[in-house]
């Protein structure tokens, strides 16, 4: 593995450049990114000390400065030092200024405000636990998301992702020789919320449970990871999604942000649909 050092400088939490250069990347094989973390960074004191640090491991430096005093001092010491600076959001945001006329507000950190937005985001991620595993079935009609499947199908992360886009999700699981809560035969015909159901492969099924029973130290010699038995339980989940009509999102090679993105792209049609 090639190995070199990723210096990540931020005005913010510096979540955005985290995303983005993980993002870029997963391109590349065979390369292992040291990561420097500088988030929150307000003061010229905090970049000479970051400029230091990084004349003592030389890599790229990818940063979100919206003040252009902080800005001019890290690109100057970036270029002393003949290492690369890049702004990442500048592109996005001259191109949004000259769309759209206006120039930038100019302030840190603003999509971590503290407005109605957020608080929305609170509301769906304490909905989202509150729901989770099939708890507080009763009041599933003010979900947003309602995702069903048998165990170890990536349902609780998956919430949880959506929860964070600021959807109340919750999940219910799929048990052997159980019926639904009766609440799902009310939960039709207006569009909210939306049900899907998530299904995956049997045999990697089987692996996924196997390990996880092996973390928890518990005996694997059960139906939880018979194949036969995981065959069955996964065939019966798809004709009950295929009875009640719910899109089906197999997880197989999926990963949660995927699942997520199919997820909101069934949501967008349903509620276009029903116009609301």
């Amino acid at each position: 593995m090639k190995e070199f050092h990723l210096h990540l400088v931020s005005d913010a939490t510096g979540e955005t450049l985290h995303s983005v250069a993980r993002a870029c990347f997963v391109q590349f094989d065979g390369i292992e990114p040291v990561e420097h973390h500088w988030p929150l960074v307000r003061t010229k004191g905090q970049i000479e000390k970051i400029v230091r640090n990084i004349g003592e491991h030389p890599g790229i430096v990818l940063f979100t400065i919206v003040k252009e005093e902080l800005r001019t001092a890290l690109e100057i010491g970036c270029s002393r030092l003949h290492v690369p600076c890049i702004s990442v959001l500048d592109p996005v945001i001259h191109a949004l200024t000259a769309f759209l006329g206006l120039e930038s507000s100019g302030k840190s950190g603003r999509q971590h405000a503290l407005d109605a937005n957020y608080f929305d985001r609170m509301d769906a991620m304490t909905y989202t636990l509150n729901h989770d595993d099939g708890q507080s079935t009763h009041d599933l009609g003010n979900a947003d998301i309602v995702l069903v499947g048998v165990s170890r199908t990536s349902k609780t992360p998956t919430c949880i992702y959506l929860a964070n886009r600021g959807l109340k999700a919750a999940n219910v699981p799929i048990v052997p020789d159980m019926q639904l809560p009766p609440v799902f035969d009310t939960l039709s015909g207006d569009g909210v919320p939306l049900i899907v159901g998530l299904t995956t492969d049997p045999k990697r099924l089987v692996q996924v449970r196997r390990n996880r029973l092996r973390l928890l130290d518990h005996d694997a010699d059960t139906d939880y990871v018979d194949p036969e038995f995981v065959r069955a339980e996964v065939a019966t989940a798809r004709r009950l999604f295929s009875d009640r009509n719910w899109p089906v999102i197999d997880v197989t090679r999926r990963s949660i942000e995927e699942t997520a993105a199919t997820i909101l792209q069934f949501l967008e049609r349903e509620r276009n649909a029903y116009g609301q």
